[in-house]
């Protein structure tokens, strides 16, 4: 993705997202310069990789396949793995109209999906094998609001603003905005974008960047390159 698109982004995500009364901690506006010489107290922020988050998947087609999240808070997997301290995350993503964030399950985390205002938000849903594998035959259970709710392989829940699904390691989903652009939010165990997104089909999570002007933030993607 071209970092002048990736400017674009941040600006018209930042807009929607106080359109519908959010409005994003300090460090979200920070210029990489400020960055940089907050990095040593910002520490957590950067090794829990809070912050910007624009994906085309590797496949260069973000409005097609793609997907904008803003980490708002994360704790370490070194917390989950003692049982104690700071276990959760919390995520705002935008789901565009018919932009597909694709297949994919996780190995550690679970996830409420909860559509924050927009249009409908449409999830697909798998199970897995005995071995946690995509299985196109498998449907499974999930929670929506808090009541049971089996699914059959490959339907679609369509969850209006307001509502929210219960999503565990295992369960295969997919999802896009239906009828319009979705504010979604994710309150998760810790996140690791790095290691714990499972993906049916091989594909990358980051976007790979071509660096046509300066950025405007930095996305958590760029902080090992940018802060170290």
């Amino acid at each position: 993705m071209k970092r002048s698109r990736i400017n674009e982004i941040l600006a018209t995500s930042d807009e929607m997202i106080r359109t519908y009364g959010f409005v994003l901690p300090p460090f979200a506006y920070w210029s990489p310069d400020e960055f940089k010489q907050k990095s040593k107290t910002a520490r957590h922020v950067i090794d829990s990789r809070c912050g910007w988050d624009i994906t085309d998947y590797g496949a260069g087609r973000f409005e097609e396949m793609g997907l904008f999240l803003f980490t708002l808070r994360n704790g370490l997997l070194a917390d989950l793995r003692s049982g104690g301290g700071m276990c959760y995350a919390e995520k705002l993503l935008i789901s565009r109209q018919d932009q597909l964030s694709p297949m994919h399950t996780h190995v550690i985390k679970a996830e409420d999906i909860i559509n924050r205002g927009g249009a409908t938000l449409i999830i697909e849903l798998y199970g897995s094998d005995d071995d946690g594998a995509f299985a196109e035959d498998q449907g499974g259970t999930v929670w929506c609001d808090g009541i049971r709710r089996d699914y059959a392989a490959g339907e679609k829940l369509r969850l209006a603003p307001g509502e929210s699904v219960t999503l565990r390691p295992g369960d295969w989903h997919a999802f896009w905005g239906e009828g319009g652009d979705v504010l979604v939010g994710e309150v998760s165990t810790v996140n690791d974008d790095e290691t714990d997104n499972i993906f049916r089909e091989p594909i990358g999570r980051f976007a790979t960047i071509d660096e046509d002007v300066d950025p405007m933030h930095l996305l958590v993607s760029d902080y090992r390159t940018w802060l170290g």
